[in-house]
């Protein structure tokens, strides 16, 4: 069990004041953050500088991955005012890019995907000029579902790989990597001016060779950006940390990955898919 945390994964706390007044417009428009519910470490830096990426479609996920800290029970019932309330915490932060993203919704018959589109018009209606990133679950790969959604009004399509092929069965039970790789190349078919993109963790037990595999499936399907961080244990509960990968190994796989043919590659400790998600497009 890797426990202690190396020097390069110990970040300072940045002033309260911003990240308390982020956190009092989530709280005031009844709205979720991935970075509160997955125990995010850059949580505090995004929001003392007015970003955060938003959770839709409740905070109680239908899957339970074991890696993840989002909770997992019988998810609550869709909001309909949290479409036009997000947007209004848009236009309060001031954001010019959004990210939004959701639990998993298995238990319902489109996924989620009406929620995501409706969010996505709202956010649109305060300016055209606002970018829109979604970060979504794998929608059970139902083209019909996806098909819907790449006719939305938004610019990058994010869906995490996570790990590598052989790590599944332990970190991602219910989910599937062939169609985790076909959900990222049908929306890129479906919609060829959107950018793509797919994240990965780093520190479960997997080998170079197959992280480098993996970044070449994804190039395989067109995926534009790529991002490589380091996975921290949220819990006991949750799955060890098998290895700390230190920052030069990040930077080797940043190289690759460019190499590659990726538009933008972040491979550092704390990335995380949607940390400074703006400055990849």
């Amino acid at each position: 069990m890797k426990s202690k945390f190396p020097e390069w994964l110990k970040k300072r706390l940045p002033a309260q004041e911003k990240w308390m007044q982020v956190e009092d417009i989530l709280e005031d428009l009844k709205l979720n953050t991935v970075c509160q519910s997955a125990q995010c470490p850059n949580q505090g830096e995004c929001f003392a500088n007015n970003t955060a990426t938003f959770m839709i479609l409740g905070k109680i996920c239908s899957r339970n991955c074991r890696f993840c800290a989002v909770s997992s029970a019988e998810p609550e019932k869709v909001d309909p005012d949290e479409p036009a309330n997000l947007a209004e915490a848009v236009k309060r932060l001031n954001l010019k890019y959004v990210v939004i993203t959701s639990v998993t919704r298995d238990d319902l018959a489109d996924g989620g995907v009406s929620q995501f589109i409706k969010v996505v018009e709202e956010v649109k209606k305060i300016d055209q000029d606002i970018k829109v990133e979604l970060l979504t679950p794998d929608f059970l790969g139902k083209e019909k579902i996806l098909k819907s959604l790449a006719k939305a009004e938004f610019e990058v399509f994010n869906h995490n790989i996570e790990t590598v092929p052989r790590l599944y069965s332990e970190v991602r039970p219910e989910a599937d990597y062939q169609r985790s790789l076909d959900v990222l190349e049908k929306m890129k078919n479906y919609n060829p001016s959107l950018f793509t993109k797919s994240g990965l963790m780093l520190g479960l037990g997997e080998k170079e060779t197959e992280v480098i595999q993996v970044m070449q499936d994804l190039r395989e399907v067109e995926v534009d950006i790529l991002t490589i961080g380091q996975y921290l244990q949220p819990s006991q509960e949750h799955l060890e940390v098998k290895e700390f990968i230190r920052p030069e190994k990040f930077a080797e796989y940043k190289k690759i990955g460019e190499e590659l043919g990726f538009k933008s590659v972040v491979s550092e400790p704390f990335s995380r898919s949607s940390y400074h998600a703006s400055k990849s497009i």
